[in-house]
């Protein structure tokens, strides 16, 4: 069976998980990025055409962590506060969202700035 254009739109397919935070007494939800927030993400890690990872990991997630009711936490402009927060949380929470996203280890390394390719402007690896 094929899914109709219908079905695809309405399939609830956005997850959640609690990840446990006891530095900051208590648990975080973490959800799946949408298409269109994993765009914008890569957009903001990136400066002229090159990859800047500068406190990429907190830019990734105030688009993910969310109340109960789904509504985020942090806006964007916050990624440079929760920057400052413990690497230990940070990176755990970071885990979660990138699993829950599909993002590959590649894709993490890159975002990370450890992929060990150049990249072209369109995003073509050079060696």
């Amino acid at each position: 069976m094929t899914l109709s254009a219908d079905a695809i739109l309405a399939a609830d397919d956005i997850v959640t998980e609690a990840v446990d935070c006891p530095e900051w007494g208590g648990k975080v939800l973490v959800k799946a990025m949408t298409g269109a927030e994993r765009d914008s993400f890569e957009q903001s890690i990136r400066r002229n055409g090159q990859l800047d990872v500068t406190n990429a990991r907190a830019k990734l997630l105030v688009r993910v962590l969310v109340t109960e009711s789904g509504t985020r936490i942090f806006g964007d402009r916050d990624a440079p506060d929760l920057g400052k927060k413990s690497s230990l949380v940070i990176n755990r929470l970071y885990e979660a969202a990138a699993r829950l996203s599909g993002m590959s280890e590649e894709e993490e390394a890159v975002a990370e700035g450890n992929s060990g390719t150049d990249e072209t402007e369109d995003g073509a690896a050079s060696s």
